[in-house]
């Protein structure tokens, strides 16, 4: 392949597969074969995705002998340049020895674009590459104002001949009608050096245009998803006064969807620093999405450009949800009130009993109606960006710290962010508590908990909520990138990549979904366990009306079911346990009468409103041996077995 097209003048060659890159570089002291050895080293580095570390040093320490190699040929010479155009495709994490290697080689492609013409004895010669570009020429010093080189857009993004165009005599900076520039140098001499000469000289001029900057790994710019050009010149003539006067550069950055130009910086490679460097440099204007350069000396340059995103931010809660969300702070509040007044005052008969399920229930108001206050309140972005253009100062030439540019956190969206999080698990976690504390009471036969169990509570019910916001916080957020925490278009977690698809390294899944999904499967284990105790069936439970116990129990069960599962709707279930209508106990014998279950009034225990009814949940069971009667008490209700008459009584 020769300036990016296929050729075939050539005989085929027989190569030998068996080789590895470790095998051509031993056989390279030999002259002989340099051909099928470079041949070969192109093959083998023709899948670039899949060479490692060591693979590509020895790509590039083979590339650079043979272009060095005095007995080189050109077919050598273009099978290298193929070798390192595939090179600069590859993924590799970043190696000392791989960089010292390939920079080892922009030196010596450098120093072929200058000698390549005069070894051919031609005035210009060119290689192109899917990724480089080496162009070599030779001009009169007296014949030429400045030089031109530039490579034009093209659809493909790869480099093609007939899109690389140099002009050797030009007096400012010039691209045709229709024509666009990815990237342009210009180079203008001294006018004492083209016009005091005595006898004519020729200046050789070289280009070496890189597809991107993957042989200069810099530690002061962090390259994420931007591409950056490098175009390197390198001029030499047989007098000092052929040195540049002024040397202009023109690089078009390709901008993302969604993207706009926030900065940049003009620099150039430092071999001394290995490093970016903006000694000598100086930057222009960004007008028609083009970065002018200005430096006062010939090297690799480079224009770093910085982005930023532009975010559609997220409207308004509109007036359905915002009377929605009042109704269900109404609703809480008149919960918590009620709930507080009925079990909390001293005036309130029975405040120690059930005094664990008490606090958890309230625990789940407070921490859900504070979930819906913050939300109401603070879900969309205050602190929004403005998207239009930022207007580059060209006073100041300051290498950007990486590509993507993010505003300082202001500090109000993090905060609601970590206030949703915190509440939405906490109300998980105190439902999780509070099915835990049903389950033990039932398994038990008790009706309190253990004296340690308040503490413990509440040590988990908002204390694993702490933990769990704080080692996200502390895992993903940084002042100056706020964006690894949130999302910058409303105050919630971060859950998307930078291609716009959910991440499951963000922390709205390990963060919020993971533990999330962690209680409901704790939770669905309570309901099963729930289940299994209060659904065995009893032999000594009889009832007159069949279908009123079955209507009873599976209202009990679909209760306790949507409280497990779900979660926050249990918070309005379980609310309506607090209601008056619990407090009646001779209503709810009317009731137990009307669906014609028998009583034993003598052992029915009294039902206060502080206890909430456990909907079906079996709390003990006795035989009264002087009646003959078995009894079992359900909710503070006894259902029994009518005794068997005697003779006498029949």
């Amino acid at each position: 392949m020769k300036n990016g097209t296929l050729s075939f003048d050539r005989p085929p060659q027989v190569l030998q597969c068996d080789q590895t890159l470790s095998d051509i570089q031993q056989n390279l002291t030999s002259p002989a074969d340099l051909e099928m050895l470079a041949s070969s080293t192109q093959i083998l580095t023709s899948n670039p995705e899949e060479l490692t570390a060591e693979n590509v040093t020895t790509a590039a320490q083979i590339a650079n002998t043979l272009l060095l190699s005095p007995n080189a040929t050109e077919t050598v010479r273009v099978a290298a340049v193929a070798t390192v155009s595939q090179l600069l495709n590859a993924s590799t994490p970043d190696d000392s020895q791989e960089n010292n290697a390939t920079l080892g080689l922009t030196v010596t492609l450098d120093q072929l674009s200058v000698n390549l013409s005069q070894s051919l004895n031609t005035s210009q010669s060119q290689v192109v590459q899917p990724n480089l570009v080496v162009q070599s020429a030779q001009i009169p010093a007296a014949d030429t104002q400045g030089v031109q080189f530039t490579s034009l857009s093209g659809t493909s993004g790869s480099f093609v001949a007939d899109r690389i165009q140099l002009n050797t005599n030009v007096s400012t900076v010039v691209v045709e009608n229709g024509f666009v520039a990815d990237a342009l140098i210009y180079i203008r001499f001294t006018p004492e050096a083209v016009s005091g000469r005595q006898k004519p000289s020729n200046v050789s001029l070289g280009f070496v245009l890189y597809q991107n900057d993957r042989f200069f790994r810099s530690r002061r710019y962090r390259r994420g998803r931007a591409t950056i050009r490098v175009l390197s010149a390198s001029v030499r003539g047989q007098e000092r006064s052929v040195v540049p006067q002024h040397v202009e550069m023109l690089f078009r950055p390709t901008m993302m969807n969604g993207t706009s130009l926030y900065d940049f910086a003009c620099v150039f490679w430092d071999y001394s620093l290995q490093d970016w460097s903006t000694d000598g440099c100086s930057k222009g204007n960004a007008s028609d999405g083009v970065l002018r350069c200005f430096c006062n000396h010939t090297t690799n340059f480079a224009a770093l450009w910085s982005f930023r995103e532009k975010y559609q931010y997220a409207e308004a809660l509109d007036v359905i949800s915002i009377v929605g969300l009042s109704f269900s702070i109404l609703g809480l509040v008149v919960t918590i009130i009620h709930h507080i007044k009925v079990n909390f005052q001293k005036n309130s008969r029975g405040v120690q009993n059930n005094k664990d399920s008490k606090i958890a229930l309230l625990c789940i108001y407070l921490s859900l109606l504070a979930f819906i206050i913050t939300f109401l309140s603070g879900v969309g972005n205050s602190s929004t960006q403005n998207n239009a253009q930022v207007q580059v100062n060209s006073q100041t030439n300051v290498i950007p710290g990486s590509d993507e540019h993010v505003e300082p956190d202001q500090g109000s969206c993090s905060a609601v962010a970590v206030l949703l999080q915190f509440f939405l698990l906490a109300t998980f976690m105190w439902n999780s508590v509070y099915g835990t504390q049903l389950v033990l009471l039932v398994r038990t036969l008790r009706r309190s908990l253990p004296p340690h169990w308040t503490k413990l509570s509440l040590a988990v019910g908002w204390g694993v909520p702490v933990v769990g916001t704080a080692i996200t916080l502390g895992a993903t957020y940084r002042v100056d990138n706020p964006l690894g925490y949130r999302q910058e278009e409303f105050c919630w977690l971060a859950a998307l990549d930078k291609a716009k698809r959910f991440d499951f390294g963000k922390p709205m899944f390990w963060g919020f979904l993971l533990p999330v999904g962690l209680i409901l499967i704790y939770n669905i284990v309570l309901l099963v366990l729930a289940s299994l105790i209060t659904c065995r069936t009893d032999p000594n439970l009889k009832s007159n009306n069949r279908r009123s116990l079955w209507k009873k129990s599976s209202s009990a069960f679909l209760c306790r079911s949507y409280w497990v599962c779900l979660g926050l709707w249990g918070t309005w279930c379980s609310s309506l346990q607090d209601t008056p209508t619990w407090s009646s106990a001779s209503s709810s014998a009317s009731v137990q009468q009307h669906r014609g279950f028998r009583s034993s009034s003598s052992s029915r225990p009294e039902h206060r409103a502080s206890e909430p009814p456990c909907c079906g949940l079996l709390s003990t069971s006795h035989l009264s041996a002087s009646s003959s009667t078995t009894q079992s008490t359900v909710c503070g209700r006894t259902y029994g077995r009518r005794p068997t008459p005697s003779p006498t009584e029949t």
